[in-house]
């Protein structure tokens, strides 16, 4: 890079229904950045959202050249969200943030120098506050120590979508071409140089999360399924379990029948019900984990787009 260009550093932000927010979010970030010595740009991703966002987002566009929007035909998600703003950024240096305004701006700028230092990914973990221990915190942990158990691939706990990446790890990234997506999983799967950034993380500018709690189960489904196959052998294991019970009460039973001991063999209908119905069981819950993992290969096969782009408008090209 010769002395006169400036490095070119891409902000990627999905948004969805933040009216009255976004605002607040661009101010902060032109607030910070430009003071910064690189060439930014301000990828914002409207997924779908109903609120007036979207037109927002367009007059905040039509004063600064710097920044491009896209509109996504849906609501798709986060995860697809985050993908259709990273294959848009062309920088050296791509961050990932969310746009209400709890990835503090200020940490970019220690973000860009730590990948300048030669670390492919920046990734930031949130520190627990003093604020007491809510259901979200509570089943976020829960499901940060059990994908770390089930999977191959350690997963950051209080990791957030508020990460830098180099242009060496984006190509990565985006050769992964998954339909259900977990990202943080698949980051940190890649195992490219990176280094932990701990923040504590603010309040929102203003309004209430829109990650409700069938959204947190099924980004939480899409971890498990994707990076485990320990939902099967969790079946395999309780039917193995049984055969070891049914051979442990064959061979009590031709005991008795050998020493002469018949009269303590009563029969009971009761404890044969109640194996039946817990083997029954175990075999109906491995059947749908089976379901579920031929489901998601059913979605991977079909070869859908992860998402699809309604319209877009790139200033500054």
């Amino acid at each position: 890079m010769s002395p006169k260009r400036k490095l070119k550093v891409d902000l990627v932000i999905p948004i969805f229904n933040e009216a009255g927010v976004v605002e607040k979010t661009h101010a902060h970030l032109r607030e910070v950045v430009d003071s910064l010595p690189y060439d930014f740009k301000f990828i914002y991703i409207d997924d779908g959202s109903n609120d007036g966002t979207a037109d927002t987002l367009r007059k905040i566009a039509d004063a600064d050249p710097r920044i491009s929007l896209l509109q996504l035909s849906r609501n798709f998600g986060h995860q697809a969200a985050l993908t259709a703003g990273m294959d848009a950024a062309r920088g050296e240096i791509i961050i990932t943030m969310d746009g209400d305004g709890q990835h503090p701006p200020e940490l970019i700028s220690q973000m860009i120098d730590l990948v300048k230092q030669g670390y492919d990914i920046v990734q930031t973990q949130r520190l627990e506050d003093d604020r007491g221990m809510s259901f979200k915190k509570w089943s976020s942990r829960l499901f940060y120590r059990l994908i770390n158990v089930v999977s191959g691939t350690h997963i950051l706990e209080g990791a957030a979508d508020f990460r830098a990446l180099s242009r060496a790890a984006l190509d990565g990234l985006r050769s992964m071409h998954e339909y259900h997506r977990f990202l943080r999983g698949m980051i940190s799967w890649m195992g490219y140089a990176s280094i932990i950034l701990p923040f504590h993380e603010p309040a929102r500018l203003a309004g209430k999360s829109k990650y409700s709690l069938g959204k947190m189960i099924r980004l939480a489904s899409d971890a498990i399924f994707s990076f485990s196959l320990a939902p099967l052998y969790i079946g395999l294991s309780a039917g193995l379990g049984f055969f070891i019970l049914a051979a442990a009460q064959l061979i009590y039973v031709l005991t008795l029948w050998l020493t002469g001991n018949t009269e303590r063999i009563v029969a009971g209908w009761s404890s044969l019900m109640a194996i039946m119905l817990i083997a029954s069981g175990i075999i109906m819950i491995l059947l749908g984990f089976i379901g579920v993992y031929v489901g998601y290969i059913f979605q991977e096969v079909k070869r859908r787009p992860i998402y699809l782009i309604k319209g877009d408008k790139q200033n500054g090209e």
